[in-house]
């Protein structure tokens, strides 16, 4: 009864003393409790290491908890570091150890007994093996939390948010605490459209020639979690003023042949199946994983614009319809070789491809002084069909010493991609009456192909030293080459084509970041210290090749971090950080070729484009209760240099957006992130973000100022029904903020999903409805000295998607306690 029963008592999350001394989530709740101080003062210390039963490898990430020998409870517990390694703070006594991790058999250690003289008491290393089954005589269930929080970083693991099943890692972004995603799918994180994306800890394809918005193409299911670090250590680039995104994808390293499969249809179309597979045998494993999907994305767009000239006023409105139809595919393979217990070596390749067919249709009307006056109206069509395939190298080695906490790793990768794109626009002029205006009809045709290729060394060392010291140091080079071959042509009235002027070129982008950073970290008493600086040097060259145009920018930059904490009790702990982050203009932001599907809203990179420098500081403050945690953290930026889109419309009516270096920003915040279970048929998380933003261009413009209150709040609510069947609700909302050049509206969703465990609990259906009420549109106003335009766009409706998925040789899931036992 003992262990079962306290079990049911789960506190999921659990965050010991060593992960509150990582880095990062800068936290401030004036309820740290007083009882923090109380009970600091006789805590010892258990110690100890958890790894494969196998293949002896480190387990990060996994749990254990102590529990009393007499009655069972809860007391006290902690989360493995990257090596394995835990440190639980807890009074003197017998107690009990249970050691998890997804995917492997609990393992029980008994008869600890812990006193003043035998403190800390170090366990050893406990061994846990895989398992397609929990242990009899201990039941567990084994799910991971949805959000796990600690002051470094915040962790969401993907498969516990029902709604997630279907869609994207877009979809998934847009539903992580303090991330927005825009109709375009730029990402912000805080309220900073500079953030750094990560896939598995290192650069992609995905987010490289078409920025985030590439990030369409991963399909959810390969997802595992998403990392947010808001204010990385010298150790991370120093790109992203807003902090790092690091989307982790799924690998398998259990014994024997394991996996999981997913079957996808949805409403608008959504058809895909998914494969995630691994053989594991002595010192090999094999793991692969593949997607296939075929989209049909609907979408829309709505602008109206007042354009003042001459005592005059220039009405115009556009309706935009688009649907995107399009076949991805993905595959990503690799081989994990063990030489031994402390020396692995990870090969990888990742193959992705996209073609898909882009059909949209503009109607502009366009009056003269009011809507009651139309002077014409003109119908324009875009036909694009898009290839875009990537390929992904990558070479591992890790090593571990004997000594605990002691590693080196060492990283080369290879990405090749490229993008073709062929778009033909057809354009006809009426009169109000809908008959012909005698203006000959247009037939247009833009050709663009992009390419990138990209080598990355990166080397790291941890050295410990003394009882919880350690000196980390590293070194990074990468060398980038992109290009851009664009050309926009018409058809004369003899059949021939001409080139548009001003609209043909080939550009190119070259990019070398050279890095190195060192760091020392150590506690004494209570604090526990960290401090280091990054050196990285700089040099990009773009090139128009018609016309000769030639940047070349040539900058070194020190991005120093500190990070500061003090660990009051088991359930408290505070962190001060700072750290200096940069945003370097990257391809998109410099190539200077404008969008051509709508002629008369046009929008380009900024070949001149400068970048800007942050310095970041937080202060944090993280809670652990026996059925939840909590976080929270206030926050300032300042920025030099800020990088925003800046919207201009010339005298014939045609607007042109491109991003701008304006003056400064000044950025405040406070945000709280909790994750709680008041019942174990009950799961809630929420979080908020409250933020000022304080805006300075007028060195580029008088008008280009702005001072912004704003709010993001996140919540999700999950119940457990039956046994098997989970229903969730997930809300959002983001309240209306002031840009520069005027302001974006209030943007509110809802999603519902439902959740039933069938095939013996081997297989797990998912219904899920994104976006119930159709309510995710981005809504903005913009205004100049001459002219007035109104925004409303949906680059997605209401998505509905039904997910099979089917597990093989894996744990299947315990029947959870249901809110029909309440009863």
């Amino acid at each position: 009864m003992g262990i079962k029963s306290s079990l049911k008592g789960r506190f999921s999350g659990v965050m010991g003393r060593n992960g509150w001394m990582r880095l990062g989530v800068l936290i401030l709740v004036i309820t740290a409790g007083t009882d923090a101080f109380s009970q600091s003062g006789n805590k010892l210390k258990v110690t100890g290491k958890i790894i494969d039963g196998a293949s002896n490898a480190p387990l990060g990430y996994a749990s254990i908890r102590l529990f009393k020998s007499a009655d069972s409870s809860f007391v006290s517990g902690a989360i493995t570091d990257e090596t394995g390694g835990f440190i639980v703070d807890i009074a003197a006594g017998s107690y009990y150890a249970l050691s998890e991790f997804i995917g492997y058999k609990p393992q029980f250690t008994p008869g600890i007994r812990l006193t003043a003289a035998n403190s800390p008491l170090d366990l050893g290393t406990i061994k846990v093996a895989a398992s397609a089954k929990t242990l009899d005589e201990v039941t567990v269930q084994a799910e991971k939390s949805s959000m796990e929080l600690s002051l470094d970083k915040k962790i969401f693991n993907v498969g516990k948010d029902l709604a997630n099943a279907g869609g994207t890692a877009v979809d998934i972004l847009t539903n992580v605490p303090s991330v927005a995603v825009d109709v375009e799918g730029n990402v912000s994180l805080r309220g900073s459209g500079n953030v750094r994306i990560l896939i598995d800890g290192k650069p992609s394809g995905l987010v490289s020639i078409k920025g985030a918005s590439g990030l369409a193409q991963l399909q959810g299911s390969m997802i595992d979690r998403v990392e947010i670090i808001t204010n990385p250590s010298a150790r991370y680039e120093a790109e992203g003023m807003g902090g790092v995104i690091n989307i982790v994808l799924k690998k398998e390293r259990k014994e024997g042949f394991n996996g999981s499969f997913d079957i996808i249809t949805g409403h608008p179309t959504n058809f895909g199946g998914a494969a995630n597979v691994n053989y594991r045998r002595k010192n090999l494993n094999f793991f692969i994983n593949y997607t296939m999907s075929y989209r049909n994305t609907p979408g829309k767009n709505f602008v109206y614009q007042e354009l003042f000239r001459n005592d005059s006023t220039f009405i115009m409105e556009r309706d935009m319809k688009s649907n995107l139809k399009g076949m991805a595919n993905s595959a990503r393979g690799g081989i994990d070789y063990y030489f031994n217990a402390k020396n692995v070596l990870t090969g990888a390749y990742t193959w992705r491809t996209s073609k898909g067919k882009r059909f949209s249709t503009l109607n502009y009307r366009d009056y003269l002084s009011s809507l009651d006056n139309m002077t014409s109206y003109t119908y324009r069509t875009q036909d694009e069909t898009e290839t875009e395939p990537n390929s992904e190298y990558a070479l591992t080695y890790k090593k571990t010493f004997n000594r605990k906490g002691q590693e080196f790793t060492a990283d080369v990768r290879y990405l090749d991609n490229w993008e073709d794109s062929d778009q033909y626009y057809r354009e006809n002029v009426y009169k109000p009456d809908g008959s012909p205006s005698g203006i000959p009809p247009l037939l247009q045709r833009a050709v663009n192909y992009e390419t990138e290729k990209q080598l990355l060394f990166q080397v790291d060392y941890i050295h410990p030293f003394g009882k919880d010291g350690k000196i980390e140091a590293g070194a990074r080079s990468s060398s980038r080459d992109m290009t851009n071959d664009y050309t926009v042509t018409q058809q004369n009235s003899d059949g021939g084509w001409i080139t548009l002027p001003g609209l043909t070129n080939d550009f190119l982008y070259e990019e070398n970041i050279n890095a190195a950073y060192g760091m020392i970290g150590n506690k004494t008493g209570k604090f526990s210290y960290q401090g280091g600086v990054r050196a990285e040097w700089t040099g990009v060259t773009t090139t128009l090749k018609q016309t000769n145009e030639v940047n070349d920018r040539k900058y070194a930059n020190f991005f120093p971090s500190v990070h500061v904490t003090y660990d009051f009790a088991k359930q408290n702990a505070f962190q001060l950080s700072y750290s200096r982050r940069v945003r370097r203009p990257q391809y998109n932001d410099l190539t200077p070729f404008a969008t051509y599907s709508d002629n008369r809203n046009y929008w380009s990179g900024n070949p001149d484009l400068n970048p800007e420098f942050t310095n970041a500081f937080e202060l944090g403050h993280i809670k652990y209760m026996s059925k939840g945690s909590l976080t929270s953290s206030v926050y300032y930026r300042h920025t030099n240099g800020k990088i925003t889109s800046i919207r201009r419309v010339q005298d014939d009516g045609s607007s042109y957006t491109r991003p701008e270096n304006l003056g400064t920003e000044d950025a405040y915040g406070a945000e709280f992130t909790s994750s709680f279970t008041p019942y174990q048929w009950w799961k809630l998380d929420a979080s908020a973000n409250f933020f000022r933003a304080i805006t300075d261009g007028t060195g580029l413009d008088e008008q280009f100022k702005s001072d912004t209150y704003s709010l993001f709040v996140r919540a999700m609510s999950r119940i457990t029904l039956w046994k098997t069947t989970d229903v969730q609700l997930r809300g959002n909302y983001e309240a209306p903020q002031q840009t520069p050049q005027g302001r974006r509206k209030a943007l509110a969703t809802l999603d519902l999903a439902a959740t039933r465990d069938i095939l013996k609990n081997n297989g797990t259906l998912t219904l899920s409805v994104i976006d119930v009420f159709n309510s995710r549109r981005y809504r903005s106003i913009t205004e100049g000295a001459n002219f007035y335009a109104r925004n409303s766009s949906q680059g997605r409706l209401r998505q509905i998607n039904l997910t099979l998925n089917y597990r093989l040789h894996q744990a299947k899931k315990k029947p959870k306690e249901s809110l029909e036992g309440e009863f």
